[in-house]
This record gives structure tokens, C-alpha cells and sequence, in this order.
């Protein structure tokens, strides 16, 4: 097993947040992207407004690094036509892989027929185009009864609407990283929040995102049934699984 085969390299900052010029930080994305074609990782996760950059990059390359990037982020409030126009162009800009984030605070305050139509139309874009998609539930937003119902919602739309060939591209995904969270509560992927994301979405896979920065962090996301991990620290996680002689 190649465990750079499951990560999914993130870099999502805005030269804002990071306390950048825009032109340092789309350094740091062109970096992000080349370590994720030197070290052959699954994919490179930046911002739609990147996406081209590393498209180009990874082109020329020749690699197999697919580029992904995530949709109305962090919030998910946006509409239906805000994520689908994102969407559009970053299929158009070249992305592999569509990171949406649901509305689960629509879905929180009872409009569930919405959350469900948008994950209806979000995910047959994506299909349409032959893209793998995903949806952000926010696990850090939700309390455990939440996490089983939104992962199940989910499943529900795509089993509805979909043929089975299709499970196997649209994800359950647990968190943005940028939720912002009360005395130390873990803000990413929670082995607890995983295990029910696990049971309730089958047979969709599942995404494990924020707060996985080890080898042995990885280790249990993988053990327990998870396919890809979004992590910051893909380089520490390699470097680890090297030192350790891998699986």
C-alpha cells in the first residue's frame, strides 16, 4: 500500500489569511503543487482561483497528480447558483475534483429539501463532466445525531438519482479546517465523527480532512475504512511512513 495514494495535499489559505502579498502566496501554491508532483501524491487541494496554476504545472510535468478544489468555501451558505457557477469554471480552469461545501447551517435550520436539491444538482454537474465530487458536512458544526443524518443525506440523493457506477466518485467529507471552534475542540476529523461518517454513507466513500498531521493519525483513518485524507502535512506524514519502512 502507497500511502501517498490516499493523500490529498492541501494548501487553502488566502494570501490574507496567511499574511501574504498575492504573489507570495501563489508561491506557496506553485511549491504545494510541485511537492505533490515530486512526491506523486493522489492530488494537490488549492482555491478555485489557483486551480489554472497548478493545471499548468502539472501538465507540463506530465504528472498523474490530479488537481482538486473545494466550492463556497468555508461557509457553504452560498446558493445553488453561486456553487454551480464556481463549479463550472473550475471544471473549465481544469480541476479533477470538486470539494463542495454543503449547507449545513440551511440544513441545521430545517431547509432540507434545499440542501438536498443542491447536492442533487452540485453532484450531476460534477458527474456530467466525469469529475470526482465531494461534500464538506462540517463535522465540527454538527453534533453526533447531525453527522448521521447529513452523511446519510448524502448517500440518499446519490443512491436516488444515480447509478451505481457512480458511488464510487461522489465522497463524504468531514471538514473545511476553517470552522472555528470553542476550548480546543478538535475543528477537522475526529475518529468518533468518522466512524459514524463510515456507517451512515455507505457505500459512498469517505474523505477524512483537518487535524490528520501524522503517520499514525493516517494509519487509523485508513484501518477504519477511510479513502482519502486531506491533510497540510502530507510531506510529515511520507516522511514518517519512510523512516518507518511503510506498511
Amino acid at each position: 500500500m502507497d500511502i501517498r495514494q490516499y493523500l490529498d495535499s492541501t494548501y487553502l489559505k488566502t494570501a490574507e489569511q496567511a499574511g501574504l502579498t498575492e504573489a507570495e502566496n501563489n508561491e506557496v501554491v506553485k511549491n504545494t503543487v510541485q511537492e505533490a508532483i515530486t512526491e506523486k501524491y493522489k492530488l494537490v487541494m488549492i482555491r478555485p482561483e489557483v486551480v489554472a496554476i497548478a493545471r499548468k504545472m502539472i501538465d507540463a510535468a506530465g504528472s498523474k497528480v490530479t488537481v482538486g478544489t473545494v466550492i463556497d468555501f468555508p461557509s457553504g451558505q452560498g446558493s445553488l447558483a453561486d456553487k454551480l457557477a464556481e463549479a463550472e469554471k473550475a471544471i473549465e480552469d481544469g480541476a479533477d475534483d470538486l470539494d463542495f461545501v454543503l449547507d449545513y447551517e440551511g440544513f441545521k435550520a430545517g431547509n432540507v429539501a434545499a440542501v438536498k436539491n443542491q447536492v442533487l444538482e452540485c453532484t450531476r454537474l460534477g458527474l456530467e463532466h466525469n469529475k470526482i465530487v465531494k461534500w464538506i458536512i462540517e463535522i465540527a458544526a454538527l453534533n453526533d445525531h447531525e453527522i448521521v443524518q447529513l452523511s446519510a443525506l448524502v448517500k440518499n440523493v446519490v443512491l436516488t438519482n444515480f447509478d451505481e457506477s457512480s458511488y464510487s466518485k461522489v465522497y463524504v467529507k468531514s471538514s473545511t479546517g476553517f470552522y472555528k471552534t470553542r476550548d480546543g475542540i478538535p475543528n477537522g476529523a475526529t475518529l468518533s465523527g468518522i466512524k459514524l461518517m463510515l456507517e451512515n454513507a455507505y457505500p459512498l466513500p469517505v474523505k477524512a480532512a483537518g487535524g490528520v498531521r501524522t503517520l499514525e493519525e493516517a494509519r487509523q483513518m485508513i484501518a477504519i475504512g477511510v479513502k482519502r485524507i486531506g491533510t497540510s502535512s502530507a510531506k510529515a506524514i511520507i516522511n514518517d511512513d519512510a523512516g518507518s519502512g511503510g506498511y
